[in-house]
């Protein structure tokens, strides 16, 4: 570690590169010579124009977006969405919902305010600890959109297997995985994420958008903002971005390229998450709670057994520098979340720490 800096182990706001945090650090004061901070910085500036493209530009290499999907940069955090996607989306005014997890739920209650809303799959009946399967759903012959959260930060699922949607457009909140492996963009209709977990700092949402998607024809009632159309006909501008959040996902798509890019990343993730899921299934004292087949890489809950302990653990692990170890309020235990820009350092010194606490504790 650097500076006395702690293991992070946040759902979100989380832990970014230490390499992307000393390049803002040094370009605070003066970016590229132009006497002032990207803070202070008009976003209709010719330096601020270049730094929004750039970061679109090596989004689009990353992701391999196809030219005929747009890439918007938003504020309103993934929960805006939750409203924007039925609003601009709903034509027949039916969807189909997948509910996997909290977020889902959420998703799925607010999008009730516009349309009729299935609920076509859901895990919640053993407490969201797996993905169900979605081979051969009863999709409505008429939903606009099939809708997924692909990995549920608080229960530690993932869709390993995207759901057949039977040629429905599918929708797919990514903000827990984004960037974390590579995606075949072309099997979405609409991705978007929360960037505060695996991207950049809280503020930012992006949305990867198919251009048809884009209607011109919204009902009268919805507001400018809450139109993709607005932010897509003006390049992300259409108002003050959230310039600075912006600019940092630009520093970490660079940092991304240079690990080698979403493939590379994905090795490395799977490394790390091996590690503690390795421990956790030979563990006597320490269990995890998610079925094998739907586990997350991201996003890692564990329990003892008895809340007490589980309250030592995390209590001790911070007097370690492992932090942000205690699970969602909803479900207790704990969480490791061991995103990017989390070192196989961080993950090993945990299944360290948790090593010598079992055999203290057991």
């Amino acid at each position: 570690m650097t500076n006395n800096r702690v293991y992070n182990f946040s759902a979100g706001p989380a832990v970014l590169p230490l390499e992307v945090l000393k390049t803002a650090q040094e370009e605070m004061l003066n970016y590229q010579n132009s006497g002032m901070s990207v803070m202070e910085m008009s976003h209709r500036s010719k330096t601020y124009d270049n730094i929004i493209k750039t970061a679109e530009k090596d989004l689009r290499e990353l992701m391999n977006i196809p030219d005929n999907y747009k890439v918007l940069f938003l504020q309103g955090g993934a929960h805006l969405q939750f409203s924007m996607v039925p609003i601009n989306l709903l034509k027949n005014g039916v969807a189909d919902y997948i509910v996997t997890g909290q977020w889902a739920k959420k998703a799925y209650q607010e999008a009730q305010k516009y349309g009729k809303i299935n609920k076509v799959a859901t895990s919640e009946d053993k407490t969201f600890s797996y993905i169900p399967d979605c081979s051969d759903l009863d999709i409505s012959p008429e939903a606009d959109y099939v809708y997924i959260c692909e990995n549920n930060t608080i229960y530690g699922t993932k869709f390993n297997t995207l759901p057949n949607t039977k040629g429905k457009v599918l929708v797919s909140d990514m903000s827990s995985c984004f960037l974390s492996e590579p995606v075949d963009v072309t099997k979405y209709g609409l991705i978007y994420a929360g960037v505060q977990k695996n991207v950049g700092p809280a503020g930012v949402q992006i949305v990867i958008i198919r251009e048809d998607l884009i209607r011109e024809d919204l009902p009268a009632w919805c507001p400018t903002m809450l139109s993709y159309k607005t932010h897509a006909d003006n390049d992300s501008l259409y108002n003050t971005p959230p310039a600075y959040g912006i600019y940092i996902c630009g520093l970490v798509f660079k940092w991304l390229k240079k690990q080698g890019g979403l493939t590379a990343i994905k090795e490395y993730n799977e490394k790390k998450a091996k590690i503690l899921y390795d421990f956790l299934d030979n563990s006597k004292l320490f269990k995890g709670t998610v079925e094998k087949s739907s586990r997350s890489l991201m996003n890692v809950p564990f329990v003892t057994g008895n809340e007490e302990l589980d309250k030592k653990f995390i209590e001790e692990a911070k007097n370690n520098n492992l932090v942000q170890l205690k699970g969602h309020r909803s479900v207790g235990g704990m969480r490791a979340s061991i995103y990017n820009a989390m070192p196989i350092e961080g993950v090993q010194a945990l299944v360290d720490f948790m090593e010598k606490f079992e055999k203290e504790n057991i």
